[in-house]
């Protein structure tokens, strides 16, 4: 039965529990994403290839337990990436659409500034962190194609192991680190931290990754 159909017979209080689930989902992550790099950074005596194996473990670990508390819930999208995906293949109306987007961007902020808060940091920040050129873009296209083609192709069983094993692979094995996901690029963007992005560089990860969802769409009808 398609999503679109089942959804008529939600009521309102299921519709606001599936957005508070994406709205906390994402704050959850983003908190764990920032949170993490901040520790990391402290800990690593300027080694930052100990702090971005800090940053990652705590992602990977936070990803797979949000994905199994919220997954039952929301799908547990925490991307508006994985949403859009989700859209165009008809398992997501419109108007869900829009109010998970808005609810994942919220919860992306309500994260950052729950990590800065955690660690005494000034809870309103931007990022000056440069994130930015061809290859960095590449990455993210590379990234979010095959973030949503796990997505697509792993059992339902193990989707929430297998997303965060690939997210802490594609953390080391890309040029930007595997963000992946417009909510965390806006989440991160409000954080001068290990993990921000600069405004001004933010519009290209986004684009990228649309062109990743995209290529993930159309070589998922191909394989199909």
């Amino acid at each position: 039965m398609r999503y679109a159909a089942r959804c008529r017979r939600l009521t309102m209080s299921d519709c606001v529990r599936r957005y508070a689930a994406e709205c906390l989902g994402t704050a959850g992550l983003l908190c764990a994403v920032i949170g993490s790099g901040i520790m990391g950074e402290a800990l690593a005596n300027g080694n930052v290839a100990v702090a971005l194996l800090a940053n990652t473990l705590a992602t990977v670990f936070a990803l797979f337990v949000l994905i199994e508390v919220f997954g039952p819930i929301s799908g547990a999208h925490f991307n508006p990436a994985v949403s859009l995906a989700m859209l165009a293949l008809r398992q997501l109306t419109a108007r869900d659409f829009f109010a998970y987007i808005t609810a994942q961007l919220m919860g992306a902020a309500l994260g950052a500034w729950l990590a800065h808060a955690m660690f005494n940091l000034d809870v309103f920040q931007l990022s000056s962190k440069v994130r930015t050129g061809h290859g960095q873009w590449l990455a993210e296209v590379v990234a979010t194609t095959g973030l949503l083609l796990v997505i697509f192709r792993v059992r339902k069983e193990v989707v929430a192991l297998s997303v965060a094993f690939y997210i802490g692979a594609a953390y080391w094995f890309t040029a930007s680190t595997s963000f992946a996901n417009p909510a965390a690029v806006f989440g991160r963007m409000l954080s001068n931290t290990f993990a921000g992005i600069q405004p001004a560089d933010a519009l290209g990860f986004c684009a990228a990754q649309l062109v990743g969802v995209g290529i993930a769409l159309a070589l998922r009808r191909f394989f199909s």
